[in-house]
């Protein structure tokens, strides 16, 4: 009976395992776990709780963490601190991390990617005591959910071109700063899961001896799920490093960046021009602007505090009221989310629904924006370009058309340059160049709805981290509800961890020795009374 009853805890321990894994994985690998899904990431402590106040301003600045609903006015970077650990300016290094996701880049390496993303243990918290069996899991799902991601890069080409992407983003990014007088600048991507990997960058950057460094995750919205995963990275990076850990490489962050000009006026003009492009010359009507980001289970912003779903629709108001300013009146437009995966409510609408429900009414054209990416990957390539006009067209939608992503948009990067001097120290800018572009009035914020001033402050990873875990915040756990596929690995560990019990019953002799192994012979075996 004891035997049986450890048994039954071992698997009532692996099924809130897998209820964990299934409720908290972020849709940010959800294609790589089916075939129109894209990649995943979960950080178990890696939010801002102020849902609407962006990142908190650095506490070395005087200013202390607030919860309040409107982000602060962003102010002038102090150089108290920063001047007390600043070298000469013939010294000064500055370096830029863009951070980012990763991608398979080629089918052989989608399983191996889904291997270290469910390795780590930010995104599969397995309860204390069975840490032991974290890489056994990660081998199980990402052998269960490879095949049908392999179908899906198989579509776009064999492989994501979201590195090539980026390290095009970089280059760009740096011969932008250049130009503004930021002579001693070098740039390095980070990816989160695969390479070349944060730590590889990191390294890098030590190599090169960067005094400072600027942190920009490629993720116009943060989300705990993205800009936080890999933050909560960094931050164990700094703090096991010994050289990092004592104060050497001065950073800061800039955690999102969706409401830059920039950013929000390349948008507008590339929809514009996919509005104006041949796909809708014959349309009846005007197309609808249907804006698809990426979606995050609805727990993360109920309950863990994740401000994405507020930066997005911010994002999109910013897009539409720019639309109007640029002559695009009189469209129409929704917001809706995509990629989910696994049983558990994520951030209405969903894209499929609402493409469903939008030709049920009668519309016949349809312009498509990725608003949450910067790179076309699998979500754009696979899922947007294939499943959902494919979905569209068998609901009647008759004219589509797809915004492309930002990429290396001159005016995006551009921006982006700008965001990265804001955010170093105004001191440490005079001493490093003489930045001709007029950035110190910060011209280029964008305001809310209200006039409040949106765009969030700068500080560094573990100012930004210490309020999520200050807050002692967690990103829930949602009741489990069994799917065919999702399934699959709970009953393989669940059999696993039963066979186990049977052997240490009846002895390594094997399951067929009734009486062997460490209970003695004259006791009948349980399971065969």
């Amino acid at each position: 009976v004891v035997v049986v009853v450890v048994v039954v805890v071992v698997v009532l321990a692996v099924a809130t395992t897998m209820r964990s894994l299934f409720s908290t994985t972020d849709a940010r690998c959800a294609s790589s776990s089916s075939s129109s899904s894209s990649k995943s990431c979960a950080s178990k402590k890696s939010s801002l709780r102020p849902a609407r106040s962006g990142a908190p301003t650095s506490t070395r600045d005087g200013v202390s963490p607030s919860r309040g609903r409107r982000r602060r006015r962003v102010s002038s970077a102090s150089s108290g601190d920063w001047n007390s650990q600043m070298r000469n300016a013939e010294d000064e290094r500055v370096g830029v991390l863009l951070l980012n996701l990763g991608g398979p880049e080629t089918v052989d390496d989608v399983e191996p990617f889904l291997f270290n993303l469910f390795a780590d243990p930010d995104i599969i918290r397995l309860p204390n005591g069975l840490q032991f069996l974290q890489q056994f899991v990660a081998t199980l799902v990402s052998k269960s959910r490879a095949p049908k991601s392999k179908e899906a890069y198989e579509s776009i080409g064999g492989g994501s071109p979201l590195r090539r992407i980026t390290d095009e983003q970089s280059e760009a990014l740096k011969k932008s700063l250049v130009s503004k007088g930021l002579t001693n600048v070098k740039t390095y991507v980070g990816m989160r899961y695969w390479k070349p990997f944060t730590e590889e960058a990191i390294e890098n950057i030590k190599r090169d001896r960067i005094t400072r460094l600027v942190v920009l995750p490629l993720y116009p919205q943060f989300s705990i799920s993205t800009s936080g995963s890999s933050l909560r990275l960094l931050e164990k990076i700094f703090r096991e490093d010994p050289i990092l850990s004592a104060g050497v490489l001065q950073h800061t962050v800039i955690p999102s960046w969706y409401s830059r000009p920039g950013y929000v006026s390349s948008m507008a003009k590339l929809i514009k021009n996919t509005l104006e492009s041949d796909a809708f010359k014959d349309a009846p009507d005007k197309p609808v602007v249907f804006f698809s980001a990426h979606g995050v289970p609805t727990s993360y912003v109920s309950e863990g505090g994740d401000p994405y779903k507020d930066e997005m629709e911010e994002c999109v108001k910013l897009i539409t009221n720019e639309l109007k300013k640029i002559g695009c009146e009189g469209y129409k437009h929704v917001l809706a989310y995509q990629s989910r995966v696994g049983p558990v409510e994520w951030l209405k609408p969903y894209t499929d629904d609402t493409i469903r429900a939008l030709g049920n009414k009668g519309v016949k054209a349809m312009c498509a924006v990725p608003v949450s990416f910067v790179s076309e990957h699998i979500e754009t390539l696979e899922e947007i370009d294939q499943e959902y006009r494919e979905l569209a067209e068998e609901n009647g939608i008759e004219y589509w058309g797809r915004v492309p992503a930002l990429d290396c948009d001159e005016v995006f990067i551009d921006d982006l340059a700008n965001a990265v001097v804001e955010a170093l120290p105004a001191n440490a800018v005079a001493a490093l160049s003489d930045i001709t572009t007029n950035i110190s009035n910060n011209a280029n914020l964008a305001s809310n709805m209200d006039g409040s001033e949106i765009v969030p402050s700068k500080s560094s990873v573990e100012e930004l981290l210490s309020v999520y875990d200050n807050l002692d915040l967690r990103i829930p756990t949602r009741e489990f509800m069994y799917e065919a596929d999702d399934v699959l690995p709970f009953v393989a560990v669940a059999a696993f961890c039963l066979f186990l019990g049977i052997q240490v019953r009846l002895g390594m002799e094997g399951i067929f020795v009734p009486g062997g192994g460490i209970i003695p012979s004259d006791v009948p075996p349980i399971l065969f009374q």
